[in-house]
Protein backbone atom coordinates (compact mmCIF):
# COMPACT_ATOMS: atom_id res chain seq x y z
CA UNK A 1 0.00 0.00 0.00
CA UNK A 2 1.33 3.43 -0.96
CA UNK A 3 2.15 5.21 2.33
CA UNK A 4 2.01 8.67 0.81
CA UNK A 5 -1.17 10.70 1.36
CA UNK A 6 -3.07 11.65 -1.77
CA UNK A 7 -2.56 15.13 -3.13
CA UNK A 8 -6.31 15.12 -3.77
CA UNK A 9 -6.84 15.69 -0.06
CA UNK A 10 -5.12 19.08 -0.16
CA UNK A 11 -7.30 22.17 -0.41
CA UNK A 12 -6.24 25.67 -1.43
CA UNK A 13 -5.21 26.65 2.11
CA UNK A 14 -3.10 23.49 2.42
CA UNK A 15 -1.33 24.32 -0.83
CA UNK A 16 -0.76 27.92 0.23
CA UNK A 17 0.81 26.64 3.45
CA UNK A 18 3.17 24.37 1.49
CA UNK A 19 4.18 27.27 -0.74
CA UNK A 20 4.86 29.40 2.32
CA UNK A 21 6.96 26.68 3.95
CA UNK A 22 9.04 26.27 0.78
CA UNK A 23 9.28 30.05 0.27
CA UNK A 24 7.76 30.02 -3.20
CA UNK A 25 5.09 32.31 -4.63
CA UNK A 26 1.50 31.51 -3.59
CA UNK A 27 0.54 31.74 -7.25
CA UNK A 28 1.74 28.16 -7.59
CA UNK A 29 -1.04 27.00 -5.26
CA UNK A 30 -3.52 28.36 -7.81
CA UNK A 31 -1.65 26.58 -10.58
CA UNK A 32 -1.91 23.22 -8.81
CA UNK A 33 -5.60 23.77 -8.04
CA UNK A 34 -6.34 24.62 -11.66
CA UNK A 35 -4.23 21.83 -13.11
CA UNK A 36 -5.55 19.06 -10.90
CA UNK A 37 -9.00 20.06 -9.72
CA UNK A 38 -10.28 21.95 -12.74
CA UNK A 39 -8.66 20.02 -15.59
CA UNK A 40 -7.94 16.65 -13.95
CA UNK A 41 -4.36 16.68 -15.20
CA UNK A 42 -2.02 14.98 -12.78
CA UNK A 43 1.40 15.59 -14.37
CA UNK A 44 2.73 18.52 -12.36
CA UNK A 45 5.89 18.60 -14.47
CA UNK A 46 3.87 20.19 -17.26
CA UNK A 47 2.95 23.25 -15.21
CA UNK A 48 4.81 26.24 -16.72
CA UNK A 49 7.47 27.86 -14.51
CA UNK A 50 6.79 25.44 -11.65
CA UNK A 51 9.58 25.67 -9.03
CA UNK A 52 11.73 22.56 -8.91
CA UNK A 53 11.73 22.40 -5.13
CA UNK A 54 7.94 22.54 -5.05
CA UNK A 55 7.70 19.83 -7.73
CA UNK A 56 10.18 17.66 -5.82
CA UNK A 57 8.27 18.19 -2.57
CA UNK A 58 5.01 17.14 -4.21
CA UNK A 59 6.53 14.09 -5.87
CA UNK A 60 8.28 12.92 -2.71
CA UNK A 61 5.43 13.50 -0.27
CA UNK A 62 2.15 13.05 -2.15
CA UNK A 63 0.51 10.46 -4.35
CA UNK A 64 -1.55 11.28 -7.43
CA UNK A 65 -2.66 7.81 -8.45
CA UNK A 66 -6.32 6.78 -8.52
CA UNK A 67 -7.89 3.67 -6.97
CA UNK A 68 -8.75 0.64 -9.06
CA UNK A 69 -12.17 0.40 -10.66
CA UNK A 70 -12.94 -3.27 -10.02
CA UNK A 71 -16.14 -3.37 -12.05
CA UNK A 72 -18.03 -0.86 -14.19
CA UNK A 73 -21.63 -1.74 -15.01
CA UNK A 74 -23.96 0.08 -17.36
CA UNK A 75 -27.73 -0.10 -17.01
CA UNK A 76 -30.28 -0.10 -19.81
CA UNK A 77 -30.90 3.61 -19.10
CA UNK A 78 -27.13 4.35 -19.36
CA UNK A 79 -26.66 4.79 -15.62
CA UNK A 80 -23.19 3.56 -14.67
CA UNK A 81 -22.17 1.98 -11.37
CA UNK A 82 -18.49 1.88 -10.49
CA UNK A 83 -17.12 -0.46 -7.85
CA UNK A 84 -14.00 1.28 -6.56
CA UNK A 85 -11.34 -0.47 -4.48
CA UNK A 86 -9.49 1.86 -2.14
CA UNK A 87 -5.84 1.22 -1.37
CA UNK A 88 -6.66 -0.65 1.86
CA UNK A 89 -8.78 -3.04 -0.27
CA UNK A 90 -12.08 -1.60 1.01
CA UNK A 91 -14.74 -1.22 -1.69
CA UNK A 92 -17.30 1.49 -2.31
CA UNK A 93 -19.76 2.19 -5.10
CA UNK A 94 -20.27 5.41 -7.00
CA UNK A 95 -23.06 5.99 -9.52
CA UNK A 96 -23.13 8.19 -12.64
CA UNK A 97 -26.67 9.20 -13.56
CA UNK A 98 -27.28 10.72 -17.01
CA UNK A 99 -29.87 13.32 -17.92
CA UNK A 100 -30.42 15.35 -21.07
CA UNK A 101 -27.95 18.13 -20.24
CA UNK A 102 -25.93 16.87 -17.31
CA UNK A 103 -24.38 13.98 -15.44
CA UNK A 104 -25.07 13.63 -11.73
CA UNK A 105 -22.65 11.65 -9.60
CA UNK A 106 -23.84 9.91 -6.46
CA UNK A 107 -20.88 9.92 -4.07
CA UNK A 108 -20.25 7.46 -1.22
CA UNK A 109 -18.94 8.98 2.01
CA UNK A 110 -18.38 5.81 4.04
CA UNK A 111 -17.54 2.14 3.57
CA UNK A 112 -20.92 0.82 4.67
CA UNK A 113 -23.23 2.72 7.00
CA UNK A 114 -24.05 2.74 10.72
CA UNK A 115 -27.52 4.32 10.50
CA UNK A 116 -29.39 1.04 10.02
CA UNK A 117 -32.39 2.16 7.95
CA UNK A 118 -34.54 -0.95 7.50
CA UNK A 119 -35.29 -0.31 3.81
CA UNK A 120 -31.67 0.28 2.70
CA UNK A 121 -29.36 -2.45 1.41
CA UNK A 122 -26.23 -0.51 2.41
CA UNK A 123 -27.34 -0.67 6.04
CA UNK A 124 -27.08 -4.46 6.05
CA UNK A 125 -23.29 -4.22 5.68
CA UNK A 126 -22.74 -2.14 8.80
CA UNK A 127 -20.03 0.51 8.99
CA UNK A 128 -16.40 -0.32 8.23
CA UNK A 129 -14.89 3.17 8.15
CA UNK A 130 -15.23 6.73 6.92
CA UNK A 131 -13.85 7.78 3.57
CA UNK A 132 -11.28 10.54 3.54
CA UNK A 133 -11.66 13.80 1.64
CA UNK A 134 -9.10 12.51 -0.85
CA UNK A 135 -11.03 9.27 -1.42
CA UNK A 136 -14.25 11.14 -2.16
CA UNK A 137 -12.33 13.40 -4.54
CA UNK A 138 -10.91 10.27 -6.15
CA UNK A 139 -14.47 9.15 -6.87
CA UNK A 140 -14.98 12.42 -8.77
CA UNK A 141 -11.71 12.08 -10.65
CA UNK A 142 -12.56 8.51 -11.65
CA UNK A 143 -15.88 9.81 -12.97
CA UNK A 144 -13.99 12.37 -15.03
CA UNK A 145 -11.77 9.66 -16.46
CA UNK A 146 -14.82 7.52 -17.21
CA UNK A 147 -16.93 10.25 -18.80
CA UNK A 148 -14.26 12.52 -20.29
CA UNK A 149 -15.78 15.39 -18.32
CA UNK A 150 -16.60 16.27 -14.74
CA UNK A 151 -20.10 15.51 -13.44
CA UNK A 152 -22.23 18.64 -13.35
CA UNK A 153 -24.04 17.76 -10.12
CA UNK A 154 -22.72 16.01 -7.02
CA UNK A 155 -25.09 14.36 -4.55
CA UNK A 156 -23.88 12.84 -1.28
CA UNK A 157 -26.44 10.05 -1.45
CA UNK A 158 -24.27 6.98 -1.96
CA UNK A 159 -23.04 4.55 0.66
CA UNK A 160 -22.92 6.00 4.17
CA UNK A 161 -24.38 8.88 6.17
CA UNK A 162 -22.43 11.99 5.07
CA UNK A 163 -22.99 13.89 8.30
CA UNK A 164 -21.47 11.01 10.30
CA UNK A 165 -18.26 11.85 8.44
CA UNK A 166 -18.68 15.59 8.80
CA UNK A 167 -15.07 16.86 8.82
CA UNK A 168 -13.99 15.00 5.68
CA UNK A 169 -17.28 15.68 3.86
CA UNK A 170 -17.20 19.41 4.71
CA UNK A 171 -13.66 19.76 3.35
CA UNK A 172 -14.69 17.84 0.23
CA UNK A 173 -17.68 20.15 -0.30
CA UNK A 174 -15.53 23.25 0.05
CA UNK A 175 -13.01 21.88 -2.44
CA UNK A 176 -15.77 21.15 -4.97
CA UNK A 177 -17.10 24.70 -4.73
CA UNK A 178 -13.82 26.62 -4.31
CA UNK A 179 -13.31 29.23 -7.03
CA UNK A 180 -9.71 28.15 -7.58
CA UNK A 181 -10.69 24.52 -8.07
CA UNK A 182 -13.78 22.90 -9.59
CA UNK A 183 -15.87 25.97 -8.84
CA UNK A 184 -19.17 24.08 -8.75
CA UNK A 185 -22.15 26.15 -7.72
CA UNK A 186 -23.30 25.21 -4.18
CA UNK A 187 -26.72 24.64 -5.73
CA UNK A 188 -25.23 21.72 -7.65
CA UNK A 189 -23.88 20.00 -4.55
CA UNK A 190 -26.31 18.26 -2.17
CA UNK A 191 -25.83 16.49 1.13
CA UNK A 192 -28.52 13.97 2.02
CA UNK A 193 -28.94 13.02 5.68
CA UNK A 194 -31.08 10.53 7.54
CA UNK A 195 -31.55 13.16 10.23
CA UNK A 196 -28.42 13.88 12.30
CA UNK A 197 -29.86 16.92 14.01
CA UNK A 198 -26.67 18.36 15.62
CA UNK A 199 -24.83 18.14 12.29
CA UNK A 200 -27.60 20.10 10.52
CA UNK A 201 -27.03 22.93 12.98
CA UNK A 202 -23.29 22.58 12.42
CA UNK A 203 -23.83 22.98 8.67
CA UNK A 204 -25.54 26.28 9.45
CA UNK A 205 -22.82 27.46 11.81
CA UNK A 206 -20.15 26.59 9.23
CA UNK A 207 -22.15 28.06 6.33
CA UNK A 208 -21.38 24.94 4.34
CA UNK A 209 -21.77 25.79 0.63
CA UNK A 210 -24.24 23.13 -0.49
CA UNK A 211 -27.90 22.18 -0.50
CA UNK A 212 -29.55 19.97 2.10
CA UNK A 213 -31.85 17.00 1.55
CA UNK A 214 -33.46 15.07 4.40
CA UNK A 215 -34.51 11.45 4.07
CA UNK A 216 -37.75 11.81 6.03
CA UNK A 217 -39.70 8.70 4.99
CA UNK A 218 -42.38 8.94 7.68
CA UNK A 219 -44.73 11.49 9.22
CA UNK A 220 -45.08 9.95 12.69
CA UNK A 221 -42.51 8.90 15.28
CA UNK A 222 -44.10 5.45 15.48
CA UNK A 223 -43.47 4.66 11.83
CA UNK A 224 -40.12 6.44 11.65
CA UNK A 225 -38.87 4.59 14.72
CA UNK A 226 -39.73 1.29 13.06
CA UNK A 227 -37.90 1.96 9.79
CA UNK A 228 -35.16 4.40 10.85
CA UNK A 229 -33.55 3.69 14.24
CA UNK A 230 -31.93 7.13 14.25
CA UNK A 231 -35.37 8.59 14.99
CA UNK A 232 -35.17 7.13 18.50
CA UNK A 233 -32.21 9.44 19.19
CA UNK A 234 -33.41 12.42 17.14
CA UNK A 235 -37.23 12.21 17.01
CA UNK A 236 -39.32 13.76 14.31
CA UNK A 237 -40.14 16.95 16.22
CA UNK A 238 -36.42 17.67 16.78
CA UNK A 239 -35.59 16.96 13.16
CA UNK A 240 -38.40 19.18 11.83
CA UNK A 241 -37.28 21.99 14.16
CA UNK A 242 -33.73 21.73 12.77
CA UNK A 243 -35.05 21.77 9.20
CA UNK A 244 -37.17 24.87 9.90
CA UNK A 245 -34.20 26.59 11.50
CA UNK A 246 -32.10 25.78 8.43
CA UNK A 247 -34.72 27.23 6.09
CA UNK A 248 -35.17 30.37 8.21
CA UNK A 249 -31.43 31.00 8.39
CA UNK A 250 -30.88 30.46 4.67
CA UNK A 251 -33.83 32.36 3.30
CA UNK A 252 -33.12 31.62 -0.36
CA UNK A 253 -32.70 27.90 0.23
CA UNK A 254 -35.15 25.13 0.90
CA UNK A 255 -34.70 21.68 2.35
CA UNK A 256 -35.52 18.91 -0.09
CA UNK A 257 -37.62 16.18 1.51
CA UNK A 258 -36.92 12.64 0.33
CA UNK A 259 -39.67 10.12 0.97
CA UNK A 260 -39.16 6.42 0.26
CA UNK A 261 -42.62 4.98 -0.32
CA UNK A 262 -43.11 1.57 1.33
CA UNK A 263 -46.24 -0.45 0.55
CA UNK A 264 -48.61 -0.52 3.52
CA UNK A 265 -46.15 1.31 5.79
CA UNK A 266 -46.08 5.01 4.92
CA UNK A 267 -48.18 5.32 1.77
CA UNK A 268 -51.67 6.06 3.12
CA UNK A 269 -53.65 9.21 2.48
CA UNK A 270 -53.25 10.09 6.18
CA UNK A 271 -49.48 9.97 5.62
CA UNK A 272 -49.92 12.19 2.58
CA UNK A 273 -51.98 14.73 4.56
CA UNK A 274 -49.34 14.97 7.29
CA UNK A 275 -46.59 15.26 4.70
CA UNK A 276 -48.44 18.17 3.07
CA UNK A 277 -48.43 20.03 6.38
CA UNK A 278 -44.71 19.37 6.90
CA UNK A 279 -43.69 20.36 3.38
CA UNK A 280 -45.89 23.48 3.23
CA UNK A 281 -44.52 24.70 6.54
CA UNK A 282 -41.02 24.82 5.03
CA UNK A 283 -41.80 25.40 1.37
CA UNK A 284 -40.12 22.10 0.59
CA UNK A 285 -40.23 20.06 -2.57
CA UNK A 286 -40.84 16.36 -1.99
CA UNK A 287 -38.99 13.67 -3.89
CA UNK A 288 -41.06 10.50 -3.80
CA UNK A 289 -38.96 7.37 -4.20
CA UNK A 290 -40.93 4.14 -4.60
CA UNK A 291 -39.03 1.46 -2.71
CA UNK A 292 -36.40 -0.44 -4.69
CA UNK A 293 -36.57 -4.09 -3.54
CA UNK A 294 -33.51 -6.19 -2.73
CA UNK A 295 -32.95 -9.79 -1.63
CA UNK A 296 -33.89 -10.30 2.01
CA UNK A 297 -35.97 -7.16 2.41
CA UNK A 298 -39.31 -7.39 4.20
CA UNK A 299 -40.73 -4.37 2.39
CA UNK A 300 -42.58 -4.13 -0.92
CA UNK A 301 -42.77 -1.49 -3.62
CA UNK A 302 -46.20 0.20 -3.80
CA UNK A 303 -48.27 -0.19 -6.93
CA UNK A 304 -48.02 2.52 -9.57
CA UNK A 305 -51.61 3.50 -8.75
CA UNK A 306 -50.76 4.13 -5.10
CA UNK A 307 -47.64 6.09 -6.05
CA UNK A 308 -49.67 8.26 -8.45
CA UNK A 309 -52.41 8.86 -5.87
CA UNK A 310 -49.86 9.85 -3.24
CA UNK A 311 -48.09 12.29 -5.57
CA UNK A 312 -51.32 13.75 -6.94
CA UNK A 313 -52.64 14.40 -3.44
CA UNK A 314 -49.50 16.39 -2.58
CA UNK A 315 -49.60 18.30 -5.86
CA UNK A 316 -53.30 19.12 -5.51
CA UNK A 317 -52.60 20.46 -2.02
CA UNK A 318 -50.02 22.87 -3.41
CA UNK A 319 -46.84 20.89 -2.64
CA UNK A 320 -44.35 20.30 -5.45
CA UNK A 321 -43.94 16.53 -5.40
CA UNK A 322 -42.02 14.54 -7.97
CA UNK A 323 -41.76 10.79 -8.33
CA UNK A 324 -38.07 10.23 -8.85
CA UNK A 325 -37.34 7.75 -11.58
CA UNK A 326 -35.18 4.99 -10.13
CA UNK A 327 -32.40 4.83 -12.67
CA UNK A 328 -30.03 1.89 -12.72
CA UNK A 329 -32.38 -0.58 -11.01
CA UNK A 330 -31.31 -3.42 -13.33
CA UNK A 331 -27.72 -3.14 -12.00
CA UNK A 332 -28.71 -2.40 -8.37
CA UNK A 333 -27.60 1.21 -8.72
CA UNK A 334 -30.86 2.85 -7.64
CA UNK A 335 -31.53 4.60 -4.34
CA UNK A 336 -31.15 2.25 -1.38
CA UNK A 337 -29.55 -0.51 -3.45
CA UNK A 338 -25.87 0.37 -3.07
CA UNK A 339 -23.66 -2.23 -1.45
CA UNK A 340 -20.37 -3.68 -2.62
CA UNK A 341 -20.68 -6.52 -5.07
CA UNK A 342 -18.75 -8.88 -2.79
CA UNK A 343 -21.20 -8.27 0.05
CA UNK A 344 -24.16 -8.61 -2.29
CA UNK A 345 -23.00 -12.02 -3.44
CA UNK A 346 -22.46 -13.10 0.17
CA UNK A 347 -25.98 -11.98 1.06
CA UNK A 348 -27.38 -13.84 -1.91
CA UNK A 349 -25.57 -17.03 -0.91
CA UNK A 350 -26.87 -16.70 2.66
CA UNK A 351 -30.40 -16.16 1.32
CA UNK A 352 -30.16 -19.26 -0.84
CA UNK A 353 -28.86 -21.37 2.06
CA UNK A 354 -31.84 -20.27 4.12
CA UNK A 355 -34.18 -21.51 1.39
CA UNK A 356 -32.64 -24.97 1.19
Amino acid sequence: MNPKPSLLGLDYQDLLHICEELDVSPVHAKKVMGKVFRYAEFDLENIPDFPKKLLQHMQENYDLSLPEVVTAQQADDDTQKLLIRMRDNKDVESVLIPAEDRITQCISSQVGCAIGCEFCLTATAGLTRNLTTAEMMQEVMIAQRTLGEFPRNIVMMGMGEPLHNYAHVAKFIRMLTHEQGMALSPRRVTISTAGLVPAIYRMLDDDLPCSLAVSLNATTNEVRNSIMPINQKYPLEDLLKAMKTYVAARSRKRVLIEYVLLAGINDTMDDAKRLVDIAKDMGSTVNILPFNPFIGSKYQRPSDEVVDMFRNFLNDAGVVAVVRISKGRDISAACGQLKTEVNQRAAQRKERRGQI
